[in-house]
């Protein structure tokens, strides 16, 4: 591993500490500087009820609070210009009012169970407050939704649905209303019941359903592209600022693949992993960072193999995606502050965005590694598990370098692979065919594909030599120390139950070995092939649509087996993730 992967400044900056305030607005009544009055029809609750008993927490929530490792994270500043931090400083701001969205997104009725739990006395009550911020409601994400405070269900469709509406209602109402069918489908959208109606459906715009906080969100993103002179971080502000109000984000997100400047924000509803009745709807979620250079300047080199990867790709040619856009531009950054739904729980390492197909198939898409939350997690948590779960001899191989590739080809392979498909004659895309399940097979999807393309690219000498025998003495074990790191997660999460599916899909096909300690061994001679299968078949799955045949996968194989519980068992005293601390805006300080 280089000495820049490791290097992080812990300055701390007067004009970025000023927009601390932003940071709490989710967690007060209605926050300093957040939009008041807007929680009056909030309470949509399917078994909560106005009551004066205080809700009960769950007896272990110490010990659920203790699985997320308080952890510094600081940037690397030392680029940044008076301007730049004068930005920087805006968009911190910005970014606050991204959990106050994100929280009514998770559940309609979340800012008044969060009123209540803010009240709490007695043991346990600190505990439970710090908890629900963590996971932004009352739900434990790392233990199947289950309440750990209260006694409110988890709505599968989140915030964006009534929650009294089924599938088969939604189904119903847009067979009889076909012309509702595009609005309905929108990642940008949320689905009520008419004013004053008991029944029926409408689609309402994000603009209009969450207008009062997206006008100070694009005030301030205004305010910071007055403030830049980079014409491209001054374009993508500008055109974001006009998305949150207009609900049209095509332009603003092609302005963002064309950004390049010293400060990389990603602000907007992106992900759709919280829908869990159809996966359609975005959540809102921040990442304000500081570009790397020079890390990302060293594997541009990818870019220029992205269209050999796709033709690379183990399924028939007429499944291949030729047509995306190649530009894929890769960047390494320093994390500052996330927020909203880029903060819930268990804290991303990289991402590969936009998801709007349109924009794939002009532009590619752009991906972007977290270098100071990676190293975090590799040293606090990846470690010590492949200490207790690999054999001996392969602990040792387990490498920084072998993990950032395996990352950066994950978030590669969003980028790969079928995304528009004709299915039964008609044009529709993988998500809204594979619905609620797609982002559990496109995540273990881009974690199989990651490996089977840096497979490839070190078949083809495509790697420098120095990395590329790093890479294959120590991808394999680093990549299955890393399922083990995930498989921790909550199986109804799409990362965890697509983790379960790779782990017990290699330890059936002999890629993986357990000797009598129960410890692990990767098997270099049947470990290619299995990765191959695997991929192949759920490409299949996503280029034929396949809902059936993908809930047959994951039955068979996303699964908490004997063998993937003892390996977990025995890592049950180490922190599952990190918390993150960002000391670069004001976190942790005096």
């Amino acid at each position: 591993m280089t000495s820049s992967t490791t290097t992080v400044s812990t300055t701390r900056t007067a004009p970025l500490v000023l927009a601390l305030t932003v940071l709490v607005l989710s967690w007060a009544a209605c926050g300093p500087g957040a939009p008041s009055g807007t929680d009056s029809a909030a309470t949509d609750s399917p078994t909560d009820s106005p009551t004066t008993t205080e809700p009960v927490i769950v007896p272990d929530i110490e010990e659920r609070l203790a699985w997320y490792s308080p952890t510094e994270i600081s940037a690397d500043l030392t680029l940044l210009t008076d301007e730049d931090r004068q930005v920087l400083g805006l968009l911190i701001e910005a970014a606050g009012y991204m959990d106050s969205l994100f929280l009514r997104q998770v559940w309609q009725g979340n800012p008044r169970l969060r009123d209540r739990v803010s009240r709490l006395e007695g043991e346990g009550a600190d505990a439970a407050r710090e908890y629900y911020k963590i996971n932004f409601g009352p739900w434990d994400r790392l233990e199947e939704m289950e309440p750990f405070v209260g006694n409110v269900e988890h709505p599968e469709g989140a915030g964006f649905y009534p929650v009294d509406m089924t599938k088969e209602e939604f189904e119903r109402w847009l067979d009889e209303h076909p012309e509702d069918r595009e609005a309905f489908e929108s990642t940008v959208t949320v689905i009520r019941r008419p004013p004053g109606a008991s029944d029926g459906l409408v689609a309402v715009r994000y603009a209009d359903e969450y207008g009062i906080f997206l006008g100070p969100v694009a005030d301030k993103l205004r305010e910071a592209a007055t403030a830049t002179s980079n014409a491209s971080l001054k374009r993508f502000l500008t055109e974001r600022a006009e998305a949150l109000l207009s609900n049209e984000y095509t332009e603003s997100d092609m302005a963002w693949m064309d950004l390049d400047a010293p400060v990389e924000v990603t602000i907007g509803p992106y992900e759709t992993y919280e829908d869990g009745l159809f996966g359609y709807k975005a959540a809102f979620e921040a990442f304000v960072t500081v570009d790397l250079p020079e890390e990302g300047a060293a594997l541009e080199r990818y870019k220029a193999e992205l269209p050999w990867l796709e033709r690379n790709l183990p399924i028939p040619d007429e499944h291949k995606n030729f047509d995306r856009g190649s530009e894929s531009p890769i960047r390494v950054v320093d994390e500052v502050l996330t927020a909203g739904d880029g903060r819930a729980a268990v804290q991303t390492l990289a991402f590969n965005l936009p998801n709007d197909e349109e924009v794939r198939e002009a532009k590619g898409s752009k991906n972007v590694l977290l270098r100071n939350v990676m190293r975090a997690k590799y040293d606090k948590i990846l470690l010590p598990i492949a200490e207790r779960n690999l054999v001996r001899e392969q602990v040792e191989l387990v490498s920084f370098d072998a993990y950032f590739n395996a990352v950066l080809h994950h978030e590669l392979s969003h980028g790969l692979g079928p995304g528009k498909i004709t299915k039964d004659g008609e044009e529709t895309e993988v998500r809204k065919e594979l619905k609620e399940l797609y982002s559990t097979l496109e995540e273990a999807k881009a974690d199989v594909m990651g490996i089977y393309n840096l497979l490839a690219l070190l078949d083809k000498g495509a790697i420098p030599e120095g990395l590329a025998q790093t890479l294959r003495e120590t991808l394999e074990p680093t990549y299955v120390a890393g399922l083990f790191r995930a498989a921790r997660f909550s199986l109804g999460e799409a990362h965890g139950r697509g983790v379960a599916t790779q782990f017990n899909y290699l330890l059936e096909k002999g890629a993986l070995e357990v000797d009598d300690e129960g410890r692990f061994r990767t098997v270099s001679e049947r470990f290619p092939d299995a990765i191959r299968d695997l991929l192949h078949e759920m490409l299949m799955l996503q280029a034929t649509g396949d809902y059936e045949g993908t809930a047959e996968l994951l039955d068979r194989y996303g699964v908490a087996t004997e063998e993937l519980q003892t390996a977990i068992a025995r890592v049950q005293d180490l922190p599952r993730d990190i918390r993150p601390i960002y000391v670069d805006a004001g976190e942790g300080g005096e």
